[in-house]
């Protein structure tokens, strides 16, 4: 009995590894394209400003804490979502992040909007002791954040890097960068990274 061309495709391993790469080049491009054109994911939104030395330096903690393996920074836009944690994450936040940090395991909350929703202090005691202010809270505790200062002796080069891929930080910016995190404490660093993520946004709604 003669094979349909159906069955011919998935008799021939040869020819069906060519078609599946052919569907998923297809689909890569389909998908990529408007990303790679599109001004919206390039474009940053309005206001908006590459991270002050501070909290620059804050951010590499909260990398190198692993905050980002149980926080996401991204909201979907889903109305459970939105109307528990703010406006949805649009592309134009993100374009001065390197690396992005949107994640995808949520052990604790979405800190996307989380930018001004509580005070300096309350940060403090949160992460001294999350416990102390979220009884329920599985988060570890970080006191050694409170004892080390940021050293700001590489914070200059940081955002010479950032600048050479496209995060328009100035001379001055640079120049003042060891200044401006000088005396600093770790967790000084981490609440002014903490303090300004996505207000741009929440500012508007």
């Amino acid at each position: 009995m003669a094979l349909s061309k159906h069955d011919k495709i998935e008799t021939n391993v040869s020819l069906m590894m060519v078609l599946t790469i052919v569907a998923i080049s297809f689909g890569t491009l389909v998908e990529l394209a408007p990303l790679v054109f599109g001004k919206q994911v390039k474009e940053p939104i309005e206001g908006l400003q590459p991270l002050p030395a501070l909290a620059l330096e804050g951010r590499d903690i909260y990398i190198r804490e692993g905050c980002n393996t149980c926080h996401s920074q991204m909201i979907r836009p889903l109305r459970a979502e939105t109307e528990r944690y703010g406006h949805y994450s649009v592309a134009g936040e993100f374009v001065y992040d390197h690396p992005f940090l949107w994640g995808s395991k949520r052990t604790g909350p979405d800190l996307a909007r989380v930018g001004g929703r509580y005070s300096d202090d309350w940060h403090r005691a949160h992460l001294y002791n999350p416990r102390d202010v979220v009884p329920e809270s599985v988060m570890p505790s970080y006191p050694w954040l409170f004892d080390h200062t940021v050293d700001g002796s590489v914070t200059g080069r940081k955002m010479a890097a950032l600048r050479a891929v496209g995060v328009p930080y100035t001379d001055d910016d640079i120049a003042g960068a060891a200044a401006a995190v000088e005396g600093k404490t770790e967790v000084d660093a981490l609440v002014a990274y903490l303090q300004q993520l996505g207000t741009l946004l929440q500012m508007r709604r």
